[in-house]
Parts: C-alpha cells; structure tokens; sequence
C-alpha cells in the first residue's frame, strides 16, 4: 500500500518481492495520505509508529498483512532514522525509499540499485511480521541495518535459518495455524 506518492515501479517491486521471495499473494490496497499528524517539524522525520498506526485500520478491516511502501524519512524517539519498521508477528510492515536512494547520499539517481536495497528491506520488514528477529549474520537480510553500507553488504535473502523459521511460519499459516 502506498503511503503519500509513491511511483508505480517501487510498488510493483515490492510486490514482486514478496511473492517471489514469501509467496505472498499481493494486492495493492488504496492510497493512504501521508499522515501529516506524524510529522516532527523540527526533525522534517516522521514517527514510524504513528505511521504503522495509520495502517493498522486496513490492516483490521481486511485481516491482511499490511505492507506500507513511502517516500518520507522515517525515525523513532530513540533512532535517528530508520529503513523500515514492522510488528513482530504482526500484521504490518513499512519501509520507507528515502534513504535507500543513492541521491539521498549525494550520488546519481540509480534506480537498479534503489531496486535491490527495497528488496532487501522488503524481505526484512516482511521477516519480522513472519516473527523473525534480527539475525547476527551480516549476510542475511535480517541483519539489522543502522547505514546504508549494511544494507548494501547483506544479501535479498534469508540465511537458512531465519529461511527455515520464516518457511515454517508460513506453513503454519496456510495450513489454518494462526497467520
């Protein structure tokens, strides 16, 4: 679900994402407005929890998992910025486009490799809805990510571990277990 603006190709992206890599099946809900009541003026940041807030109510009505895609900088009181956030074993899910732009660090636009870092953050905040933690191998995508250069340095995929925990989840969901 987009948050605010968001161009059709990173929607579809992360749609993609979680079909190839959970097999989710992903419908793109409606436009949620960018909740102007979750920006901190001073900070030009929006509060992450107020924001999954916003999505909690689709995230009800429909008894879906919920994956918010934005393009506003996302924080939290005790973080300065953040990629993403999800509930663990959860419903919803956001990731913001902000900082995985090249250009937000002062290089060109790379659309190629803004593609590659949503993946990466896209399988993580999915993961944590799946009730995976942060995992300790710097390769998997559940490593937690404080810069963009651990991003880059993780891989769009799960360890066999956090994959194994994530599979069994979802086999407990489909077979009538609690998603």
């Amino acid at each position: 679900m987009p948050v605010g603006a968001v161009e059709d190709i990173w929607l579809e992206a992360a749609a993609k994402c979680a079909s190839e890599t959970l097999g989710l099946i992903p419908a793109r809900g409606g436009r949620l407005a960018t909740p102007a009541e979750c920006r901190d003026p001073k900070r030009d940041q929006y509060l992450a929890t107020c924001v999954l807030e916003k999505l909690l109510t689709v995230g009800r009505e429909r008894n879906l998992r919920v994956l918010g895609i934005t393009e506003v900088d996302l924080y939290i009181p005790i973080l300065t910025f953040l990629f993403g956030q999800a509930q663990l074993s959860g419903r919803l899910a956001l990731v913001s486009l902000a900082r995985l732009r090249p250009e937000f660090y002062g290089f060109s636009p790379d659309r190629e490799l803004t593609a590659l870092r949503l993946r990466k953050e896209v399988i993580h905040e999915l993961g944590h809805t799946l009730g995976l933690v942060h995992c300790s191998d710097r390769t998997c995508a559940m490593c937690l990510s404080n810069s963009i250069v651990q991003v880059d340095a993780k891989n769009d995929a799960y360890c066999a571990g956090c994959g194994e925990m994530a599979r069994a989840h979802l086999r407990k969901a489909y077979s009538g277990g609690k998603a």
